[in-house]
């Protein structure tokens, strides 16, 4: 017995042993990678291990953290789109690694998988596409992401709101395309009821916009018949590559021309965070505030929609002034009849009917008229009730309802 536990301990002391020298073995690496041109930090640039399995991603800010087993001296592998692969060699343990990567230009050289549905340079893609990267998003002087389409050839857009906007490529242009596909990572994005997109209202925020693409013209080859006026797919950051937090602010003046409205305050608030869980699952979450005084429907000039040009001319007037008053943004007076003559007309109508009824009796149908018109200002509905009763099966009998 004592021989066993003599012998289980020296295993368990080789197995702690072996873990310990494991652990002395794994190093960490960590550094930032730039743009030699401008000095920008460059996001989502593969880093792995020459000769080996083990690999990371930049995140938002250039930074990178990579943990390895191998033995010291060891080369990584800078890699990403649009940028010449660099080959660096590093001692283990090594922090504050500064990279930099220079462009390359190389014509065609873009992969694009959504025009169809299998993996293709973009000169050789049934359709045309225009396409949005996330630098071009981050560096585009604009409210909102969805508006950097607005700049695309061939687009037309349609602004109903601050944050609405619609896009068309093929005419038909109005407040909301029907005609218009809109997918984020493969999902329809229209409003349900609506049958239409909604521009970035529902959608992602614009730290999560990893690129967007445009197919305009027809594509319900590929995306089904909505697409008559093309198809824009945007598509979300990946958390495995894009982890860690970000934020991003943006205010502006909204109206500074004071002109029917005061100068509004603009503010554009937006988070996301994201991490990994292992190899296999990874976890984002992101949240977008916007505030802003947007248009304000508040002229009350007199409107005349019978002179001037074809579509009518503001006048002067106002309601104590001009009984058809017809206030620009004022809703529910758009008339082109005075009280004062629909009166006339229905006192025309009631007064022939009442002659007919008192067989061509003019002086009888003023006084049933009047005694009609005395019942309807009688005050309370109960009263008014009363008088109307009385009226009828009262002084009345030519229009009396006939009793069994």
């Amino acid at each position: 017995m004592k021989r066993f536990l003599s012998h289980m301990g020296l295993v368990c002391l080789a197995m702690i042993m072996a873990i310990s020298a494991n652990a002395q073995t794994a190093s960490a690496i960590s550094g930032t990678v730039k743009n030699s041109n401008s000095s920008e930090s460059l996001s989502a640039v593969s880093v792995t291990v020459k000769g080996g399995n083990a690999g990371t991603f930049t995140d938002d800010k250039g930074n990178f953290k990579l943990v390895t087993n191998q033995k010291a001296p060891l080369t990584l592998v800078f890699s990403s789109v649009g940028f010449e692969s660099k080959e660096v060699v590093v001692d283990v343990k090594t922090t504050n690694l500064s990279v930099t990567l220079t462009p390359s230009y190389v014509l065609g050289s873009e992969v694009v998988v959504s025009a169809s549905r299998v993996a293709e340079r973009i000169l050789e893609s049934p359709v045309s596409i225009e396409r949005v990267s996330s630098a071009q998003i981050k560096a585009a002087p604009a409210v909102n992401y969805y508006d950097i389409l607005a700049n695309l050839k061939g687009v037309d857009v349609v602004a109903a709101s601050l944050t609405f906007k619609s896009i068309t490529t093929r005419g038909f242009s109005g407040s909301g395309n029907t005609r218009l596909n809109q997918l984020i990572d493969g999902m329809d994005n229209q409003a349900p009821g609506l049958n239409f997109a909604v521009g970035t209202m529902v959608g992602l925020t614009e730290l999560d916009v990893d690129n967007m693409e445009l197919l305009p013209g027809a594509s319900s080859a590929l995306y089904g018949s909505g697409g008559m006026n093309g198809t824009v797919l945007i598509n979300s950051k990946n958390p495995f590559k894009y982890q860690g937090l970000s934020f991003q602010i943006k205010q502006g003046v909204n109206h500074v021309d004071n002109y029917q409205r005061p100068q509004a305050a603009f503010k554009d608030y937006t988070v996301r965070w994201a991490s990994k869980i292992g190899d296999r699952f990874a976890y984002k979450v992101s949240a977008q505030y916007t505030e802003a005084q947007d248009w304000l429907a508040n002229n009350t000039t007199n409107y005349s929609r019978n002179t001037g040009s074809p579509n009518g001319q503001t006048i002067s007037g106002w309601r104590e002034s001009d009984s058809n008053y017809d206030g620009v943004n004022v809703y529910g007076d758009e008339t082109t009849s005075t009280l004062s003559s629909i009166y006339g007309s229905v006192r025309t109508g009631v007064l022939g009917a009442l002659t007919a009824a008192y067989g061509g009796n003019t002086a009888a149908a003023n006084t049933a008229f009047g005694q009609l018109f005395g019942a309807a200002q009688a005050g309370p509905y109960s009263t008014n009730l009363a008088t109307y009763t009385a009226f009828l099966t009262g002084a009345n009998t030519a229009l009396a309802p006939d009793e069994a």
